[in-house]
């Protein structure tokens, strides 16, 4: 499965997040927007219509929380409801909840795993069984190696 014509903003005060995830969601076929800042998602939100908001919960301006909050009374004057997906370095359930409460659709934690993203991303999006790609390249990378 391909995410052609998927629109995505990636929202995280990291650069090597920004960086894996366009190139993860690129790779096959997403037009992905970024921003380092709630400030720069909303301003991007402005000319940008994503499918999907994916989002750090810890952001140097404010939190994700209230970024989703805008997000959603934004995209409600559009007649759209964004499906949302939380990012954090926080591992605790009440993290876990807070942020479910808070109207994101999915909760992950970092370290990324880029197939369960992936997963995630097809599954707001309708798209239906995601191929992971970057599994079946390492596959192939591990029996080839297996041979030399």
């Amino acid at each position: 499965m391909c995410f052609k014509s998927l629109r995505l903003l990636v929202v995280d005060d990291d650069s090597d997040t920004r960086i894996l995830l366009t190139f993860l969601f690129e790779l096959d076929g997403a037009k992905v927007m970024t921003a380092a800042s709630a400030d720069e998602a909303l301003k991007i939100m402005s000319f940008f219509k994503p499918d999907i908001l994916i989002s750090d919960i810890c952001l140097p301006d404010e939190d994700g929380y209230s970024l989703l909050m805008k997000v959603r009374n934004l995209e409600a004057k559009r007649g759209r409801k964004i499906p949302a997906i939380a990012l954090t370095a926080s591992a605790f359930e009440e993290e876990h909840k807070r942020a479910l409460l808070a109207g994101y659709d999915i909760y992950q934690c970092k370290p990324i795993d880029l197939g369960e993203l992936a997963s995630a991303v097809t599954s707001l999006a309708g798209l239906g069984q995601y191929f992971d790609i970057f599994e079946h390249k390492q596959g192939q990378a591990s029996s080839q190696e297996s041979f030399n």
